[in-house]
């Protein structure tokens, strides 16, 4: 028998009998995570709320009875763009105990897989915290990944797409961002502003500090955004447009499509104790005990 839960995406439009039930068909809950944060003269605060939010809920669409999407982590660590009015800033404690507050709830509500779908690039190395106290903490698998991740998955699809230079062409309001942004809300961009800008360290032709969406060298000093940018745009988007938006954005719901259908009912990796005697006194950081 079809039930609301086998048919309904959103998290939030389901009662907790609902819920029951969605925990019975063992749901993925997809968790897009954002922030609030300048994106130059051309794009809204709102772009890395926009953009893992749409491509979650893109996915739900797709398919509906494997996922639970969430509504979304607003707030995002973003001190360092604080030069720039409008932005506002999560601290990063806050931040990583907020989003690991909510994937215990689901956890002890009986979900055992969770995506959290990241937009936003600075908050990377406190959501992978996030996923990594999850699977040690409680009893459910999280795993972390951002939007533009998913374009890599097909070998094939950036190669075409991106006329950009690297790196540096895809780095933040850039072709990439302005691109979907254009698909997804094209009304709230100011078309005559878009000017591309330069991640001023990137012209330095040093091998160790660079950066990109999709790389960054292996000492790349990351500091206030307004030392190395002038207007927050950071890539090429004036090479930007609505097409290519539509072209990654479902190639971004495709993958994480896919990484749903194999991730549901992928078996959880089995913990096993090495202590010759068993120990003597719990974990002292919060984790559950060895079964």
């Amino acid at each position: 028998m079809t039930t609301r839960a086998s048919q309904e995406y959103r998290y939030e439009k389901l009662t907790w009998p609902e819920i029951n039930d969605a925990v019975d068909l063992g749901k993925v809950c997809i968790v897009p995570c954002g922030a609030v944060e300048q994106h130059g003269h051309h794009l809204p605060l709102d772009v890395d709320i926009i953009c893992p939010t749409e491509i979650a809920r893109g996915a739900g669409r797709q398919i509906p009875e494997k996922i639970l999407v969430l509504p979304t982590v607003c707030y995002g660590y973003t001190g360092h763009v604080m030069d720039f009015p409008g932005t506002i800033n999560n601290d990063c404690e806050h931040f990583i105990h907020h989003v690991l507050d909510i994937t215990k709830s689901l956890a002890y509500h009986g979900f055992k897989k969770i995506i959290l779908l990241n937009g936003h690039g600075s908050n990377m190395p406190n959501l992978d915290l996030v996923a990594r106290r999850t699977n040690l903490e409680t009893d459910a698998e999280c795993v972390l990944t951002a939007w533009w991740n998913l374009l890599t998955v097909d070998k094939t699809f950036l190669p075409r797409w991106r006329q950009s230079k690297f790196p540096g062409g895809c780095s933040h309001a850039c072709e990439l961002e302005t691109s979907l942004y254009l698909y997804l809300d094209g009304d709230n961009v100011r078309r005559d502003l878009i000017k591309s800008g330069t991640v001023s360290f990137n012209d330095e032709d040093n091998p160790f500090n660079w950066v990109d969406l999709f790389g960054a060298g292996a000492a790349t000093i990351i500091s206030w955004t307004s030392s190395y940018s002038e207007t927050g745009v950071l890539g090429d988007a004036e090479l930007a447009t609505p097409e290519k938006g539509r072209e990654a954005y479902e190639e971004s719901v495709k993958q994480l499509a896919r990484f749903v259908t194999y991730f549901k009912d992928r078996p959880a990796d089995a913990r096993r104790d090495r202590h010759r005697k068993p120990p003597t006194m719990p974990l002292p950081w919060g984790q559950r005990p060895a079964e």
